[in-house]
C-alpha cells in the first residue's frame, strides 16, 4: 500500500540542494583540512569576530556536544582560540586565530566565486527570489 502526497518533498529537495552546492565546496575545503563543521564554525567567526558559544552552535547549526569536539580539534590545529567571556565567566567566546583568518581568506575567494557562478548562471534577479524565499520559509517555520 503506497500513500499519495500532493506535494513534493521539501526537505529532501532541500538537502539535495545544499550536498549540490557543497559539492563545488568540499573539495577545497578537503584541500584545507577543514570538514563541513569546521569551515561552518570558521565562517561564523570571520563573519562576526569573537562569538558565544552558543552562537556558535546555533548559527553553525552544530548541537552542543558536537561543538566541543570540533572546537577543541580547531584549538589543536591552530585554527580558533577559546577563552573564558570577560564579562560572564560561565561563558566561552571563541575566535579565529590569525591562521583561521587567513584560512578564511583564501577559501572565501573560491566560494565567492562560486556564487558569482551561481549569480550568472541563474540570474541575479532569480538568485536573490531564492534566498528571499529561503528566508520566508526559515522565518514562517520559527516556532
Amino acid at each position: 500500500m503506497s500513500t499519495t502526497f500532493v506535494h513534493r518533498n521539501l526537505p529532501r529537495l532541500l538537502l539535495q540542494a545544499r550536498e549540490s552546492v557543497m559539492a563545488h565546496t568540499r573539495p577545497s575545503l578537503r584541500e584545507h583540512g577543514l570538514s563541513d563543521q569546521q569551515w561552518r564554525v570558521l565562517r561564523v567567526l570571520g563573519e562576526h569576530g569573537t562569538v558565544e558559544t552558543g552562537r556558535v552552535a546555533r548559527e553553525a547549526y552544530i548541537l552542543g556536544p558536537s561543538l566541543t569536539g570540533v572546537l577543541a580539534r580547531m584549538e589543536r590545529d591552530g585554527l580558533i582560540r577559546r577563552e573564558r567571556d570577560p564579562a560572564d565567566q560561565r561563558r566561552t567566546v571563541v575566535e579565529a586565530t590569525a591562521k583561521g583568518m587567513k584560512m578564511v581568506g583564501r577559501l572565501s575567494d573560491t566560494i565567492e566565486t562560486h556564487y558569482e557562478w551561481l549569480e550568472k548562471s541563474l540570474g541575479k534577479q532569480k538568485l536573490a527570489q531564492l534566498y528571499q524565499l529561503l528566508d520566508q520559509l526559515i522565518e514562517l517555520e520559527q516556532p
